[in-house]
């Protein structure tokens, strides 16, 4: 049973939509979700979209996912690549799947130029950071998360005509 990644396809998109609300709901918040295939379809495959995802399979059944993008580091000149989301099916964790995405991300980062991978982790998940670890990264220090979403969005877009 060997584990096969791909770039993700149309016709993927209620695959992805499932691992999505499945981390979703491991991430203590099932009910966030708000994407849709449709949204999914345009952003993924969508003329000029920017994001990106791999799927993992066994047996030809999707059980992985990596939601990723570029982004660009002004220090070193180069783009890199960051992972939205990770999401490996419950049944499938420990059998290498998580490590199979990541060497897929890590080959696509190369490809692309990238300088570096980056991805947030929620501070309770300690497995994701003993394997993470495992895989060679660390813990970027100094640097906090920081957030604009919503409301908060329209009302900064709004200070402009004031």
């Amino acid at each position: 049973m060997t584990i096969a990644i791909r770039a993700a396809q149309p016709g993927d998109e209620p695959d992805i939509l499932r691992m999505i609300r499945d981390l979703a709901s491991f991430e203590r918040e099932p009910d966030a979700v708000v994407a849709t295939e449709a949204m999914l379809t345009e952003n993924l495959f969508g003329e000029g979209s920017h994001v990106h995802a791999h799927i993992a399979e066994r047996d030809g059944r999707p059980v992985g996912l990596a939601l990723w993008f570029l982004n660009y580091s002004t220090w070193t000149g180069r783009p890199g690549l960051y992972l939205e989301d990770l999401f490996v099916d419950p049944g499938e964790r420990r059998s290498g799947v998580a490590h199979a995405l990541m060497v897929a991300l890590a080959e696509e980062a190369l490809a692309r130029g990238c300088a570096r991978m980056d991805w947030a982790v929620l501070d309770w998940n300690v497995e994701a950071m003993r394997f993470y670890e495992r895989i060679g990264a660390r813990r970027a220090e100094g640097w906090q998360p920081w957030r604009l979403e919503g409301e908060a969005i329209a009302q900064l877009a709004l200070t402009r005509s004031r």
